[in-house]
């Protein structure tokens, strides 16, 4: 399963995902596509994803408790997505695309308590303090494998600081792209690599040799 979590104020028709979904739909592997509205609440988000890939995989083989398996994940985050993917990789062990993501959204939000527009399709969403202190909690101080991220970050980001990223990725497969910006506009140029990403996170190594 590739678990596409999407940013602030965004939806599943967010243009990098659309990108990632036409692409996997090209390969024969629209399967593997999951990318759901998030509600605005962090815990409530933490839930839904978890929920969806249990379901995923006690649907994929009900011969085998596969109902909590989830080696075969990998999950991408933009933004906001890329803190709650930071956040599940740490608990989970999945593997994550993380593209410009936010790394103190609950400093970041706090200018935006209260209704705000959505981005694409019309409808709000309206931001609460409490809201704020779930994100704290699930803040990660410090990642553990870095082996098992990979980072996308825009030197021309006009949102976040792609400072912090760096910062708080250390060791990760980083991409720093020179310019650009938030949305990360030239996104088809690095969809293979991301896809190469994820697909190589779930390789069975290879067995090792018998000594001669």
């Amino acid at each position: 399963m590739i678990l596409y979590l999407h940013g602030f104020r965004s939806s599943p028709n967010s243009f990098k995902a659309r990108l990632l979904a036409a692409r996997l739909a090209e390969l024969g592997r629209g399967d593997e596509w999951c990318c759901p509205m998030l509600p605005v609440s962090p815990f409530e988000t933490v839930a839904l994803v978890e929920s969806l890939v249990a379901a995923a995989g006690a649907g994929h083989d009900t011969k085998h408790d596969t109902k909590h398996d989830t080696s075969g994940v990998t999950v991408i985050g933009s933004s906001l997505g890329g803190y709650f993917a930071t956040y599940l990789a740490e608990k989970h062990g999945w593997p994550a695309v993380l593209l410009n993501p936010a790394v103190v959204p609950q400093r970041d939000l706090s200018a935006y308590l209260g209704e705000q527009p959505l981005w694409h399709g019309g409808g709000s969403i309206v931001v609460e303090p409490h809201h704020l202190d779930e994100l704290r909690a699930l803040s990660v101080t410090a990642i553990t494998r870095p082996e098992r991220y990979y980072l996308l970050a825009a030197t021309g980001d006009e949102v976040l600081d792609y400072r912090e990223m760096l910062a708080h990725y250390p060791g990760a497969r980083t991409t720093l792209i020179e310019g650009s910006d938030h949305a990360i506009s030239e996104f088809a140029d690095y969809l293979d690599d991301v896809l190469a990403f994820c697909d190589a996170a779930h390789e069975e190594p290879p067995a090792p040799r018998e000594a001669a």
